[in-house]
């Protein structure tokens, strides 16, 4: 009666080249980002990615970019726009950063690619902190109507962060003021 049927096996898990070692702790900053996504949704009812960076030595938040859906080309897209880009990213497992066309154009730049562990987000803790503050001190405070009014809303909030807002962990100075001193 189940004849001609075929039994579903589990797919063969992808190998990656990136280490997954953790790194030391940079000397100089665009050493070494993280980059991760948080999720929103807007009142227009669309959900919203939110592609967020934070370089590890000057804690300076290096993206932050609302888009629909974030595909790996549109990710490459965006990072192709950045002024700087660092020496090595460490990432989480998401399709975007696992991708082929991720891996290779890194490769091409000459940028390490760094995974946490499954299921160990504090293996990625600078952008695990700075996404904890992003949610509490902007996303959560608000309701945005649309995108333009989140973009906006993350421009303003990037500002304070880099510009304003002292870090215990930088000896009471802001990313940008622990940047010119000692980036």
């Amino acid at each position: 009666m189940l004849e001609g049927l075929k039994i579903r096996t589990k797919p063969k898990r992808k190998k990656r080249n990136a280490s997954s070692q953790q790194l030391p702790l940079p000397k100089n900053s665009n050493e070494v980002w993280s980059m991760d996504f948080v999720f929103e949704r807007t009142i227009d009812g669309r959900k919203q990615r939110i592609l967020t960076g934070i370089d590890h030595l000057t804690r300076e938040n290096t993206i932050l970019q609302a888009e629909f859906t974030f595909s790996s080309e549109k990710l490459i897209r965006y990072l192709n726009t950045l002024e700087r880009l660092p020496r090595a990213f460490v990432l989480d497992n998401g399709t975007e950063f696992t991708s082929k066309d991720f891996q290779k154009w890194a490769e091409d730049k000459g940028i390490e690619i760094h995974f946490i562990e499954k299921g160990k987000p504090t293996q990625n803790a600078f952008i695990e902190s700075f996404n904890g503050k992003l949610r509490d001190e902007c996303l959560n405070l608000h309701y945005f109507k649309n995108q333009r009014e989140l973009t906006d809303a993350l421009r303003i909030f990037q500002k304070e962060y880099n510009d304003e807002r002292l870090h215990s962990s930088l000896n009471y100075l802001t990313p940008s003021e622990f940047k010119r001193s000692y980036g």
